[in-house]
């Protein structure tokens, strides 16, 4: 499967918006060691402050057992392990779970596929996904499985690029992703096709009221949503109830 090629000094295409998994995975792998930069590019800066915030929702404390599914490189999982909580970080990519493993080797980075998670029904307190929904190839699938290991009266809580509220603003962020974006990437990159894909990925993804539709859909109750930097990102909170 992936991982089967070196990843050293290799070109990646972008994965196309179908999202196949094998080429979401070889691309995310080509780019594992700068995802931090990549997401610092697409966020104007903003990934750890909106983190910090995420962390502060789940609340994490001895006791918890969590489950980050996308967890790339760990970053959204070391905050709650520091919390005390329990943390699994999950990611289908071995490039982002290598990376992972150098940079947090306390923690127990597990390769999963976000619909068909390799855990049992009803073990986690909270499951969360970082900016890692919208790559999945079919994103009511994964929090419908999201919901099958989240106990119940447990939490989701997903954090993702969403839609500018204010109009003025969301046209110059629009602009920003698909003009200013690619030339940063092409001097920052060996890999700058990755970048345009995930720009491409946060203008087509749903906005914040479509993203609460499809988690109510999957039978998530009690859904709602907090928006971040004018709507550039939305937490999404949800409760299993079964």
């Amino acid at each position: 499967m992936v991982g089967a090629y070196s990843r050293e000094n290799v070109r990646v295409s972008r994965a196309g918006l179908n999202k196949e998994p094998d080429d979401v995975s070889r691309m995310f792998d080509g780019v594992a060691k700068r995802y931090d930069l990549l997401n610092d590019l697409l966020s104007l800066g903003r990934t750890k402050a909106w983190r910090k915030v995420v962390t502060a929702i789940i609340a994490p404390a001895p006791g918890m057992e969590i489950l980050d599914i996308a967890a790339g490189t760990g970053s959204s999982s070391r905050p709650l392990a520091d919390g005390g909580a329990k943390v699994i970080p999950l990611d289908f990519s071995i490039g982002m779970l290598d990376a992972g493993r150098k940079r947090h080797p306390d923690l127990a980075f597990t390769q999963g596929d976000a619909l068909a998670l390799p855990f049992e029904k009803e073990r986690f307190d909270v499951t969360t996904i970082s900016f890692g929904l919208r790559n999945t190839q079919n994103t009511k699938a994964a929090l419908a499985e999201a919901l099958r290991v989240t106990k119940a009266g447990g939490r989701i809580v997903i954090c993702e690029f969403s839609q500018p509220t204010n109009r003025i603003f969301r046209h110059i962020y629009l602009r920003y992703l698909m003009r200013a974006l690619p030339p940063i990437a092409r001097r920052l990159s060996s890999n700058p096709d990755a970048y345009i894909y995930l720009a491409e990925s946060i203008i087509a993804w749903p906005n914040q009221e479509g993203l609460a539709a499809l988690m109510r859909e999957a039978g998530w109750q009690r859904v709602t949503w907090q928006n971040l930097t004018f709507g550039i990102v939305a937490i999404h909170m949800g409760y299993a109830q079964k």
